[in-house]
């Protein structure tokens, strides 16, 4: 007869998917490995919108379960050691907060710890499910499809400025999946409405000032990479296309609430309180390749007439008619 004790060490790596009431009955509440592209202070607010998920699957963070932090603060190299780490940590669950990048590097340490994704591209085109409806093995997520938008945002800066000779566009190429993506879609875009494209590159904080200073003499408008590194800069962001008189477009509406002008896209944070229902579910016993993998559904445009005014921006009333959300 096998003893408790035995039973636990033949089952060695697989207890780490133990539903939740199976490891509570053990005494050591499973733990959710949080792996990012990013740094603490720039996620914060996905990780806060991942526990109110959590809290809505009936799973509250630091009693049913604990957490651990992986940041590769926007260095991709180190994500493969960082997803090592936190399968050698033996975590119940990992949720990758924001990249592609992120989300390859943990599916790539581990095939039977669940994986949930969040991120603003296709996940079948990035090669981490084979389908949305059906994903399979131990991966699964949610997408905001904000990337697949640059068609979108182009069109919107050209009715802004119809006379406009040149928009262009802050890019993240850490980010290398999306950066390619957004490279793409905006360039054929902006092809299609006759607006040439000039891309600017950043890999942190540092790189922002340098590459938008003296932006406005040179182009009539900026584009936004939907990024975590963006994200957690957007008031600087904000400040500096004001600072340039450089009408900006964002892909959530937390750039314009922070001082930026407009917005069009699904709210990632929604997108991060989805993956917290998602993890909740798992660690309840539900597997991950069986939940599909969930798109957005809608899209908000927000317009903040404040910062139109401080840089001499003319809203048309087509475009204010259309806004979800206008800040005065």
């Amino acid at each position: 007869m096998i003893g408790r004790r035995q039973f636990i060490t033949l089952l060695g790596g697989s207890a780490a998917a133990w539903p939740l009431a199976a490891r509570a009955q053990q005494g050591t509440p499973p733990v959710i490995g949080f792996l990012s592209h990013g740094t603490p202070e720039g996620t914060a607010t996905f990780v806060a919108a991942v526990r109110k998920g959590l809290g809505e699957a009936g799973v509250i963070e630091g009693k049913d379960v604990t957490s651990e932090f992986r940041f590769a603060r926007h260095d991709a190299d180190r994500l493969p050691a960082l997803a090592a780490d936190l399968v050698q940590r033996r975590v119940a669950v990992i949720v990758t907060l924001d990249t592609v990048a992120a989300a390859r590097a943990a599916k790539a340490a581990t095939t039977e710890i669940p994986i949930i994704f969040a991120l603003g591209t296709d996940p079948v085109q990035a090669g981490l499910v084979g389908s949305l409806n059906r994903p399979g093995g131990n991966i699964t997520g949610i997408s905001s499809m904000n990337l697949d938008l640059g068609s979108k945002w182009v069109g919107l800066l050209r009715e802004l400025l119809p006379a406009a000779k040149r928009f262009a566009v802050l890019i993240n190429i850490e980010n290398a999946d999306s950066a390619r993506s957004m490279i793409t879609r905006t360039q054929e875009a902006g092809f299609a409405l006759g607006v040439p494209m000039e891309f600017l590159f950043a890999t942190g904080e540092r790189d922002i000032d340098a590459a938008l200073a003296g932006l406005g003499g040179r182009t009539q408008a900026l584009i936004i990479h939907p990024d975590v590194l963006f994200t957690g800069n957007r008031a600087k962001l904000a400040a500096l296309a004001i600072r340039e008189k450089l009408p900006a477009l964002y892909s959530t509406r937390n750039f314009p609430q922070a001082g930026g002008l407009m917005s069009y896209g699904s709210e990632f944070l929604e997108t991060q309180r989805q993956a917290g229902i998602y993890a909740g579910r798992i660690l309840k016993g539900e597997k991950a390749g069986e939940l599909p993998v969930q798109q957005a559904t809608k899209f908000d445009f927000v317009i903040n007439l404040k910062t139109a005014t401080s840089i001499g921006a003319e809203i048309p009333p087509t475009l204010l008619a259309r806004a979800d959300e206008v800040i005065e």
